[in-house]
């Protein structure tokens, strides 16, 4: 199967692609840049050369209908990922345009499956005690996931007319080799480095970005018509991911905690100063909005899907740590006992690349 896959070069567009050539199928890109290709996938044993690519950008009609030319599936995983206030004008661009030009043209070229990379935060803020893949559209009031709902009413709208899309909706994701350094493992780079004392109370989905990677081969599959599945991983409070990175790291890493709805004030007051400030503000305002409306999320439906639960998320935290430090975004005495293999400095394994 020849695949189209949008945002290939970014961190769970890359590992997708790996999944996906991993499992047999062609991969075409639709990029706006060649030269983020070769450090994007070279990483994860991908060899670039063996990737068709076309230039152009998703809210381009022109180019999407280029790239879907001669294709059979699309993933459409181009986005703007990120809480930064700096970046609201491109999230409002490309998030919800880039999926309706993307989604039209894959119809219109007949392409089964059509898979819509969502977002879980996209189902919230939400009165159920537990979020499944059929759960209602979320309000969110927050930059990103506002624009990611925009982006999950054109998918269901498609859905609803019958089109074979497949909506996908990841958690918070962490694990190596993210090409860009996203806001994800910022954050928890930032947290090592000290600049995260005060964390707001309550949690959010998370998962590893290799899993997710995997669900989107696992979905590809035609004929089977419209489908919703949640990305693996689970919940986990600030309190946990906390505790866990004194446990992967060895170090005491001082922290408080706050109600994240008291916290919300402040978070704005950040995100209008960084708008004026040239260097980039730890305390988020979409970070503490997301802890305060995040729920639990049954991904069961997934891990049957994929044969296997997802990876524990002390495991993914510990290989995200090592990766830092193994790339050099991370000193290894911040990046402590994973560093190192251990408290007794043992030798420790590899990370392994994508498959």
């Amino acid at each position: 199967m020849l695949v189209l896959v949008t945002g290939g070069t970014g961190y769970l567009g890359s590992h997708s692609v790996a999944a996906l050539v991993h499992a047999g199928h062609r991969v075409r890109l639709l990029v706006r840049s060649a030269a983020r290709v070769t450090a994007a996938l070279s990483p994860l044993g991908v060899d670039p050369d063996a990737v068709d690519e076309v230039r152009g950008d998703v809210t381009d009609p022109d180019a999407v209908a280029r790239a879907v030319a001669g294709c059979d599936a699309v993933l459409h995983a181009a986005s703007v990922y990120s809480f930064d206030s700096r970046r609201s004008a491109a999230m409002r661009a490309v998030n919800a345009r880039g999926t309706e030009v993307v989604l039209a043209a894959a119809r219109s070229a007949a392409l089964d499956p059509i898979v819509h990379v969502s977002t879980v935060g996209a189902l919230f803020p939400t009165t159920a005690a537990v979020v499944t893949a059929d759960s209602p559209v979320g309000r969110p009031r927050e930059t990103y996931l506002a624009t990611k709902v925009e982006a999950e009413r054109i998918a269901r709208r498609h859905q609803a007319d019958g089109a074979p899309v497949v909506i996908t909706y990841p958690p918070a994701v962490l694990g190596p080799h993210d090409p860009h350094l996203g806001d994800q493992i910022t954050r928890l780079r930032n947290a090592l480095r000290g600049l995260m004392p005060v964390w707001p109370t309550g949690g959010f989905p998370l998962g590893d970005v290799r899993d997710t990677a995997d669900l989107h081969a696992a979905v590809l599959r035609p004929g089977l018509g419209p489908r919703r599945y949640l990305g693996p991983g689970r919940y986990v409070t600030t309190a946990e991911y906390v505790a866990a990175l004194r446990r992967i790291t060895g170090r005491r890493l001082p922290a408080s905690r706050l109600p994240a709805r008291a916290m919300l004030p402040l978070g704005a007051l950040v995100s209008a100063a960084q708008l004026v400030v040239p260097v980039h503000l730890p305390a988020e305002y979409g970070a503490i909005y997301t802890c305060a409306v995040s729920r639990p999320v049954d991904s069961g439906p997934t891990d049957r899907l994929r044969g296997r639960p997802a990876r524990p998320f002390e495991e993914t935290l510990a290989d995200t740590v090592r990766w830092l430090a193994d790339s050099g975004r991370l000193s290894s005495r911040l990046a402590g006992h994973a560093a190192t293999g251990g408290p007794s400095g043992a030798t420790r394994e590899p990370i392994p690349r994508a498959q």
